[in-house]
């Protein structure tokens, strides 16, 4: 049984990391300008982003571990001051691995040897987004007396390390999405969760629903709902902005799930109704319209009148 429960246990964790790795990369596909220029300006100054495209994931051999590794996300742009394309290799980091520098230089000798005749120059960089906050090691270096053997370094970022209050102020999506990513403390949450709602609203005007849909998406999987703080906080942000009280509402994916979460939690099936009729009736008793409510829990209106 032990046995069974640690697999089960291994299984979930690691069907967790595919789904987070999966939607980082899409936040990265779809915002790679943005996160470009969000965390690294004076590359992002440099580049030409009018012929960028992500090419298909490289297959590469890893020869420490003899075993077959795929990149990440790589990235073909242009390189202002320089004729031709260059390669940017994204590669997100969320666990701890001791040998993860002498990884990214292997990514980086295969991807030489391989395109140095199609383009001029090959940026690495690491995207460390585990919980902890530590120096990840960004080089690789090897030398003898009186000579430099190697010195491999690539561009680095380590998510933890930047606060959050940088970033509140920022129209840029990429922040919003990982805002619950960077440092801040357990008495700073509410505060941070209160950032990131406003941060959407402010995002609403500039993109469509499916971004907007994706920005939530990443977000949501670092953010762990509070369904009292939450009500709390849109009450206070619908008197702010009504004209957005209830787009607020249809732009909340967590909504949709805390009242099949408390059912699950008593165990009964009575349970997961009663929970979502009750997150239902506080909506409702906070003035947001039948209509907003329908669409946030995916139930008919015709339901949610009945609770009126």
């Amino acid at each position: 049984m032990k046995d069974s429960y640690h697999s089960l246990m291994k299984g979930g964790e690691q069907e967790s990391s595919i789904r987070h790795d999966e939607a980082f990369k899409k936040l990265l596909e779809t915002f790679f300008r943005e996160f470009m220029e969000l965390f690294f300006p004076e590359l992002d100054s440099l580049l030409d982003y009018t012929e960028t495209r992500f090419l298909m994931q490289e297959l590469l051999v890893d020869i420490i571990g003899e075993e077959a590794r795929q990149l990440d996300l790589l990235v073909e742009t242009r390189y202002k001051g320089l004729e031709g394309f260059i390669l940017i290799h994204l590669e997100p980091q969320s666990y701890k691995d001791h040998l993860f520098h002498e990884r990214m230089f292997i990514y980086f000798a295969r991807l030489f040897e391989r395109h140095r005749k199609d383009h001029k120059l090959i940026i690495p960089i690491a995207i460390f987004t585990s919980d902890e906050i530590r120096d990840e090691p960004d080089r690789l270096i090897m030398n003898i007396p009186d000579r430099n053997i190697l010195h491999f370094q690539f561009l680095k970022l380590e998510l933890r390390k930047r606060n959050w209050r940088e970033f509140i102020h920022s129209d840029n999506p990429v922040a919003a999405a990982l805002l619950a990513k960077m440092g801040y403390t357990k008495r700073e949450a509410r505060e941070v969760r209160t950032a990131y709602l406003r941060m959407l609203i402010q995002l609403r005007p500039r993109w469509d629903d499916a971004r907007l849909a994706l920005i939530m998406s990443v977000a949501d999987l670092y953010f762990k709902p509070d369904l009292d703080q939450d009500e709390e906080i849109l009450r206070e942000l619908s008197e702010q902005y009504p004209e957005e009280g209830e787009a607020i509402m249809e732009l909340m994916p967590a909504w949709k799930r805390w009242g099949f979460e408390e059912g699950k939690t008593e165990g009964k099936a009575e349970g997961k109704a009663e929970g979502q009729t009750e997150v239902i009736r506080k909506l409702l008793n906070h003035g947001f319209s039948p209509e907003a409510v329908a669409k946030a829990v995916e139930l008919p209106l015709d339901e949610i009148k009945k609770l009126i």
